[in-house]
C-alpha cells in the first residue's frame, strides 16, 4: 500500500516521463524513417519522379511473370522485365493524370471488342458472337462464385485500362505529327538528286597512332564539351580465378576401366557356400534390361533406331556390325559407352509420299468432299498414270491434287516403321523398292504412293557411365582453391595476378559490371558475385571465395566506377580515337594546303577513285564507306568544280564533281509527305516514351532487394 501511495503522489512526474518517452519514440521514428505501420521508406523498389513503386506489389508482379514465362527467363531477367514495365507504367500514368486521360466502362468494352478477349467463347452468345451483356454477367458471376477468376480479371482489367489510356495518349500525340508538302519534296530530292564525282582520299591510317599525342587535359576538355555522350551508370570491375570441378585424367581412365571390366564375365566367391559363381558381363548377359538397371546410367532402350538416331561418334561402326557384336568402350560427350547390337531390321524404316483421293463417306474425309467412290477411283487411276510418266514431279502432283494433310509438303509422310500405316498402305511400302509407285485403297480413300527411301534399323543396348570427378579430385580442388585464397588475401591487392601466375592459373577480368547484371564471362549466371561487388562493405582490393555448382571462384574487386560523368580514364578508350583522328585530319590538311588534286595524289601516294549516282540519303563512296560530310560538300559544288580538303570519316578527301543529275520534277509531293507522316507517327510510341524516360528522375533500388 505504501508503494501505491508513493506512486499517487508522483502522478504528475510519471505522466511527464511517459509523455517524454512517447515524444522520443515519435521523433525516433522520424529520424529512422519508420512509419507507424512498421514499414520503411526504403521499402520501395524504385521512385519515379517522386512516386514510389512498392516492393511488395513489385514482388507479386514478378511472381505472376514467373508463372507466365516459366523457365525461359532467369529470376534477374524477370525482375528487369517487370521493372521496365513498372517504370513505363508510372511515367505514363503521371502523364495521364496531368492530362486528365481516363477510361470509362463502356470504353473498356469497346477496347475488348478489338482484342483477343473478344474471341474467348466465355463471352460469346448462342451464335458464337461476343456479347457485351454476356461479358458483364460472366464477370459479375465470377465475383460471387469464383474469387480466383475474378481477381485474375481485375488484373487483366487494369492492364486493359492501361493499354487503352496509352492508346488514347499516343493518338493525341500522333494527331499533332505530320509532314508538309515541302518536307515531302525535300525528302524526295534527298533520295533522287544524284551526283557523280572523282575523289582522292588520304586515310587516317597513313599516320601511325603512336605519332599522335593526346593529353589528359584534352580528353577532359572533350568530355566536358560532350557531357551527354559520356554519362555512365555505377559499375564495378572485378577479376577472378576459377577452380573448375571437372574430372582429372585419372578419373577418366578409372571410368573407362570400370566400363571395360563390366564387358566380360567375372567370378564371385560365396564364403557361406564355399562356391565361386560366374557373373555374366555385358557381352554375355541373358537379361540385358536387368544388367543395365544394375550397372549403367542409362536403361535398355528397346526401340529400333536408324543411323541418324545413334551416337554420331559410333554410328558408322554400329551400322556395320552384325547382331550380337559389341563395340567399345568409346567416348560420347561426357560418358564412356559400350554398345551391343541386339537385333537388326534391314529396310525397317520407309520414307514415302502419297496422293490421297478421298470420297464422300470415307473415314476422316473432309465434309466438303462430295465425289463418289467411283469418281475417286477414276481420279486416282488418272493421277497414278500421270505420276509414272517420265519427268513428272510427284511432289507437284501431290501438292495440287491430294486431299490429305500432307499435301502442302508435296505428300511427304516422312519415315515410318511397320504397323504404323493402314495394312494395304503398309504392305505396298514394305514390299516394294525405293522409287516404286503404286495405287492402293484403304478406308481413307485411294492412295497413289511413291517410295522415297528406306533405312536399316538397329536395336542397340548401351552400357553408359558418366565421366565425373572423383572425391579425391574434388578434395584436391578445394585444397588448391583455399591455398590460393589465403595467399591472395595475405598479399598486397595488386599481387593477385602474380600469385595466380606462380600457380599457373588464369586470371579473368570483368569490367563495368552493372548493379543488375548476373552473367560473368566464363561463370554464367552468378548474381551473388555482382551483389558482393556492389555491397557497401566491399572495398577495392577485397577478395572473396564463392562456392559454385561447377567449382570455386576467387574474386577480387579491382575498381569502382561512380555513376554520372565518366572520368578521363574511363572515357579514354572512346575519346582517344576521336581526338587522334581530329589531329591527324589537321596534320593532313596542313601538309596539303594549297595543293591541287594531282599534287595531293603525288605527295601522298594515293590514287583517284570515282563514285556514280550518289545521293544525300545514301552517302556511300565505293572503297571509302559512308561519308556524309564529303557527299554533302559535293552537292554544294557545281559541275567541274573541285573542293578544298574535307575532313571525312575515314580520311581527308578532295572531290571533283563530274556530273549532277537533278531529280525528275513531279506535279505534287503528297505521296512522299504521306509516307513521312506515316513513318513519323509509327515512331511516336517509342520516341515519346524514351523522351519522357530520359527526362524522368528514376531512383533504382533493385540491387538492394535482388
Amino acid at each position: 500500500m505504501a508503494i501505491l501511495e508513493n506512486i499517487r503522489k508522483r502522478t504528475t512526474v510519471l505522466i511527464l516521463i511517459i509523455g517524454l518517452a512517447l515524444f522520443a519514440f515519435v521523433i525516433s521514428g522520424v529520424f529512422t524513417s519508420n512509419d507507424f505501420s512498421g514499414g520503411k521508406v526504403g521499402s520501395a523498389v524504385a521512385e519515379v519522379n517522386g512516386e514510389a513503386i512498392s516492393i511488395d506489389a513489385f514482388r507479386r508482379k514478378v511472381e505472376q511473370a514467373s508463372r507466365q514465362y516459366g523457365p525461359n527467363f532467369s529470376s534477374t531477367q524477370l525482375v528487369n522485365k517487370v521493372f521496365d514495365q513498372e517504370v513505363k507504367s508510372a511515367i505514363l500514368s503521371q502523364q495521364f493524370q496531368d492530362l486528365g486521360i481516363d477510361v470509362e466502362s463502356d470504353q473498356i468494352i469497346e477496347f475488348i471488342k478489338n482484342t483477343g478477349y473478344a474471341q474467348d467463347p466465355t463471352f460469346h452468345d448462342d451464335n458464337g458472337v461476343f456479347n457485351e451483356e454476356v461479358f458483364k454477367r460472366t464477370i459479375a458471376d465470377w465475383k460471387e462464385t469464383n474469387p480466383l477468376a475474378y481477381d485474375n480479371w481485375l488484373n487483366i482489367e487494369n492492364q486493359i485500362m492501361q493499354s487503352a489510356k496509352e492508346q488514347m495518349y499516343y493518338n493525341l500525340v500522333k494527331a499533332g505529327v505530320g509532314a508538309t508538302l515541302t518536307e515531302g519534296q525535300f525528302d524526295y530530292k534527298l533520295a533522287n538528286e544524284k551526283v557523280d564525282l572523282q575523289f582522292v582520299r588520304i586515310p587516317y591510317s597513313s599516320i601511325p597512332d603512336s605519332t599522335v599525342q593526346v593529353s589528359k587535359d584534352e580528353i577532359k576538355a572533350y568530355i566536358k564539351e560532350h557531357e551527354d555522350d559520356f554519362k555512365q551508370e555505377e559499375a564495378r570491375d572485378v577479376r577472378f580465378v576459377f577452380f573448375e570441378e571437372k574430372p582429372s585424367l585419372e578419373d577418366e581412365n578409372a571410368i573407362k576401366n570400370a566400363v571395360t571390366q563390366l564387358m566380360e564375365d567375372s567370378e564371385e566367391y560365396n564364403e557361406d557356400r564355399d562356391t565361386t559363381y560366374t557373373i555374366a558381363g555385358f557381352r554375355n548377359t541373358k537379361d540385358m534390361a536387368a544388367f543395365l538397371d544394375r550397372n549403367s546410367d542409362t536403361k535398355f532402350d528397346t526401340i529400333y533406331k536408324a543411323k541418324a538416331e545413334l551416337p554420331a561418334v559410333a554410328a558408322d561402326t554400329l551400322m556395320a556390325l552384325p547382331v550380337g557384336a559389341v563395340y567399345g568402350p568409346y567416348r560420347d560427350g561426357d560418358s564412356f559407352k559400350v554398345s551391343k547390337i541386339m537385333d537388326a531390321k534391314p529396310n525397317g524404316s520407309v520414307k514415302a509420299s502419297h496422293i490421297l483421293i478421298a470420297y464422300e463417306g470415307a473415314e476422316r474425309a473432309n465434309p466438303d468432299i462430295k465425289r463418289t467412290k467411283e469418281e475417286a477411283a477414276a481420279e486416282a487411276k488418272r493421277l497414278f498414270a500421270e505420276a509414272k510418266k517420265s519427268g513428272v514431279e510427284f511432289t507437284t502432283l501431290a501438292r495440287e491434287n491430294s486431299d490429305g494433310p500432307s499435301a502442302p509438303r508435296g505428300g511427304d509422310l516422312g519415315y515410318f516403321q511397320e504397323g504404323i500405316m493402314a495394312d494395304e498402305f503398309n504392305d505396298f511400302c514394305f514390299g516394294n523398292d525405293v522409287g516404286d509407285i503404286g495405287l492402293v485403297e484403304t478406308q481413307f480413300g485411294f492412295h497413289v504412293i511413291k517410295i522415297d527411301d528406306k533405312r536399316n534399323l538397329l536395336q542397340v543396348a548401351t552400357l553408359s557411365r558418366a565421366i565425373e570427378a572423383s572425391e579425391e579430385t574434388i578434395n584436391t580442388l578445394f585444397t588448391n582453391a583455399t591455398k590460393f585464397e589465403m595467399a591472395a588475401v595475405d598479399a598486397e591487392a595488386e599481387n593477385f595476378d602474380d600469385i595466380a601466375k606462380e600457380s599457373e592459373l588464369t586470371v579473368r577480368p570483368v569490367n563495368k559490371l552493372k548493379a543488375m547484371d548476373e552473367n560473368l564471362p566464363g561463370l554464367s549466371a552468378q548474381r551473388s558475385i555482382v551483389q558482393w561487388a556492389f555491397n557497401e562493405d566491399t572495398n577495392v582490393g577485397d577478395i572473396k571465395r564463392f562456392d559454385l555448382a561447377e567449382g570455386y571462384a576467387i574474386v577480387q574487386l579491382t575498381k569502382m566506377h561512380k555513376g554520372g560523368l565518366m572520368t578521363s580514364e574511363d572515357a579514354s578508350p572512346q575519346v582517344l580515337p576521336i581526338l587522334r583522328k581530329k589531329k591527324k585530319a589537321e596534320r593532313i590538311i596542313a601538309e596539303n594546303k594549297g595543293r591541287n588534286m594531282d599534287e595531293v595524289m603525288a605527295n601522298n601516294g594515293v590514287t583517284k577513285s570515282t563514285a556514280t549516282a550518289v545521293t544525300r540519303k545514301s552517302p556511300t563512296l565505293a572503297g571509302a564507306g559512308r561519308e556524309p560530310m564529303v557527299v554533302g560538300t559535293a552537292f554544294g559544288l557545281d559541275e567541274g568544280q573541285t573542293s578544298a580538303l574535307i575532313e571525312g570519316q575515314s580520311g581527308v578527301f578532295m572531290v571533283t564533281v563530274t556530273k549532277k543529275t537533278p531529280a525528275t520534277e513531279l506535279p505534287n509531293f503528297s505521296t512522299f509527305a504521306n509516307t513521312l507522316t506515316t513513318n513519323n507517327r509509327n515512331a511516336v510510341n517509342t520516341s515519346v516514351y524514351n523522351a519522357l524516360k530520359e527526362k524522368a528522375e528514376i531512383e533504382d533500388s533493385r540491387a538492394i532487394f535482388y
